[in-house]
């Protein structure tokens, strides 16, 4: 595996790749790295010739400056996991180098994906998204990008910015691994005590809960059932909607293929997303 820090040796390096017409796929992460995160790397080794990893705290898709400070770096750990699970090339740039003096990045209007959720709590985040990842498709011109489903908003914003801007990038989303639990696997999760990993299961249970209720509850019926269980926990509720998988719409009357529950949740200090399709 090589480890790169700039991107004129990942153009170097690149560029010997492309030549011999191999495929390239990315897995764009912000390092800590898990299981998950290495489920994301196998599938691309299936299907693609070179893999290539980022691994970069992104400062323009964070709206709390100290949920960044306190975001985990683990860079010696996440080189040893990449190299032992077949990456290819790990890139670890600074924010210089990702965003030299003057770089500007395409406008994307993102319209409802961008005010729900996420968007609603975290404003300006998805802007942040969208620059790291056309910038990390503008230097690295894969033909697969992989992404985990935990992240289901981000999935849909990416999605939007590769059609809108004519990339010539497959997306492609990938199931959220969970612990024994059900807890869905995180780089937050390495800020969890132990007694908050067994309080924050919570969340998945809620969104088990919530399933349950398809058959015989209306989407509106589901959220504030799931709500009232999730009330008896120790955990502080951000916010839990039922959406349409494609626009973001809170559903209330009737359930659309693919309706899935997304919930944000504090554990401490700790911020927590989680989702699960309900039908």
């Amino acid at each position: 595996m090589k480890i790169i820090e700039s991107i004129e040796s990942l153009n170097e390096a690149l560029a010997t790749v492309r030549e011999t017409g191999k495929t390239v796929g990315l897995v764009p992460t912000m390092g800590a790295l898990h299981e998950g995160h290495m489920a994301l790397v196998e599938r691309a080794k299936t299907m693609t010739d070179v893999v290539v990893v980022t691994v970069f705290v992104n400062p323009t898709q964070f709206t709390n400056s100290s949920d960044l400070t306190l975001y985990p770096r683990t860079p010696e750990k996440d080189a040893a996991l990449l190299a032992n699970h077949g990456c290819d090339i790990a890139f670890f740039p600074s924010v210089d180098e990702v965003y030299p003096e003057g770089y500007q990045t395409p406008a994307v209007p993102l319209g409802n994906l961008d005010k729900v959720m996420e968007g609603e709590f975290r404003p300006g985040h998805f802007n942040g998204v969208v620059q790291v990842v056309n910038r990390f498709f503008e230097v690295i011109q894969p033909a697969f990008a992989f992404f985990g489903l935990k992240d289901f908003q981000q999935v849909a914003v990416i999605r939007f910015m590769t059609d809108y801007l004519h990339l010539p990038v497959t997306v492609v989303p990938c199931p959220t691994l969970r612990e024994p639990s059900g807890l869905a696997m995180s780089s937050r999760n390495m800020r969890l005590t132990a007694s908050q990993l067994e309080e924050a299961v919570v969340i998945y249970e809620t969104l088990t809960f919530a399933k349950s209720l398809v058959e015989t509850r209306t989407p509106a019926e589901t959220k504030k059932e799931a709500l009232e269980r999730f009330s008896h926990s120790t955990l502080k509720m951000e916010y839990f909607s039922i959406v349409d998988p494609n626009t973001l719409e809170e559903l209330t009357d009737n359930w659309v293929p693919g309706a899935t529950a997304c919930l944000a949740a504090f554990c401490g200090e700790v911020r927590l997303i989680d989702n699960m399709t309900l039908n």
